[in-house]
């Protein structure tokens, strides 16, 4: 007799889905980042410092603690932040959540910062806190194509320190401000290392602010910022960009051309001029203007191109892995740099600033100098 071979496995048998269990959303730690950084959490627009002594407030070295969380599917996403500064009294908190379980991601932040600034009409020391709410909307048209809405209230407190009798008699000051913001993003671009792509990314956007409390205290900006990055040999890119700005309304936004971002140690230019009939409501950096200090031209409006190339000379040279960060990532940047910002029609009208200066004031005359640069 033949022996039946009982380890065979039968041809008819029935195929049988798995047991389906729900899903419990179950949160893990994507990454913790612990380091010394001179950069602010979130960039934002600072209250605008004065007309007589204006000054951008930088960072500074700070100590920063940045926890991001995530499910399994990554459709919620959690990030928590917190800046110490030096002194530990212009401290900064970040949270965010966002929800991308839709065809549109939805987030929520959360944003408080705290400035020290000098106050420009009681020449003294003023603590400014601002309070941030926004919820973001992401529209996807296509691949490399969306759009983004946003919907945010700033609080910004100014509480007068107390250095000396006329500011302990004076009572903090508060402006509420809503806005609305909307971004149309083209983004093609291929990532081939830290700062090295291929491809073309693109953002116009238009903003618009109003001072809840108050008539008259709106203001709009708008704006774009294109960047193309061209492979010339492997891992060698040419970067080049070019970003424009304008403010307009009751108030406007000030821009301070000069320096670079993430500036180790930034200085500010107090001899260019400031026009004091703009009505500024809030101020932000336009960079990059390598070689030159923050403020060597400000205005309601700004344009300015970059150049860059890019080589990463480890990397290039090197045919097989690195397994060191810094030596992987370590680049030669060669860069040109060029733009300007002004007050007026353009940066040669008399009306702006740079071109405008006032030499003395005995009431009722006034005696002032326009040039044309």
């Amino acid at each position: 007799p033949v022996a039946k071979d009982t380890t065979a496995t039968p041809t008819n048998t029935e195929f049988k889905l798995g047991r389906q269990r729900n899903y419990n959303l179950n949160y893990s730690v994507d990454y913790v980042v612990t380091q010394l950084d001179n950069n602010f959490i979130n960039t934002g627009y600072q209250k605008f410092s004065g007309g007589g002594s204006p000054i951008y407030l930088n960072a500074g070295m700070n100590a920063l603690f940045k926890i991001g969380l995530s499910d399994l599917f990554e459709d919620y996403r959690i990030v928590g932040a917190m800046r110490f500064s030096g002194d530990l009294s212009s401290n900064e908190f970040f949270l965010s959540y966002e929800n991308r379980i839709n065809n549109i991601d939805r987030q929520l932040i959360l944003h408080r910062q705290a400035l020290i600034n000098v106050s420009n009409d009681a020449a003294s020391l003023t603590k400014i806190h601002t309070y941030e709410a926004k919820y973001v909307w992401k529209f996807p048209i296509s691949e490399v194509l969306g759009l983004r809405g946003t919907v945010g209230y700033r609080n910004d407190r100014t509480i007068y320190l107390s250095t000396d009798d006329n500011n302990l008699r004076r009572p903090d000051t508060y402006e509420n401000w809503g806005n609305l913001k909307v971004e149309y993003v083209f983004d093609n671009t291929i990532a081939r290392g830290l700062n090295l792509y291929n491809g073309i990314r693109a953002k116009l956007f238009g903003e618009y602010y109003r001072q809840i409390d108050k008539k008259e205290t709106d203001f709009f900006v708008i704006g774009f910022d294109a960047r193309g990055y061209k492979k010339i040999h492997r891992d060698f890119i040419w970067a080049n960009r070019l970003a424009g700005s304008t403010s307009f309304g009751n108030k406007k936004l000030i821009y301070y051309m000069g320096g670079v971002d993430n500036w180790f140690t930034p200085r500010f230019d107090n001899t260019t001029n400031i026009a004091t009939d703009q009505n500024y409501a809030y101020q932000t950096l336009a960079t990059s203007m390598r070689g030159f200090y923050q403020n060597v031209r400000n205005g309601n409006s700004f344009v300015v191109f970059n150049s860059e190339l890019r080589f990463p000379i480890f990397k290039y040279l090197y045919k097989r892995p690195i397994r060191s960060d810094f030596i992987q990532n370590f680049q030669i940047v060669g860069f040109y740099d060029l733009g300007t910002a002004w007050t007026g029609s353009s940066p040669y009208s008399s009306d702006n600033s740079l071109n405008y200066k006032v030499i003395g004031t005995n009431n009722p005359i006034v005696q002032s100098v326009i040039s044309n640069v």
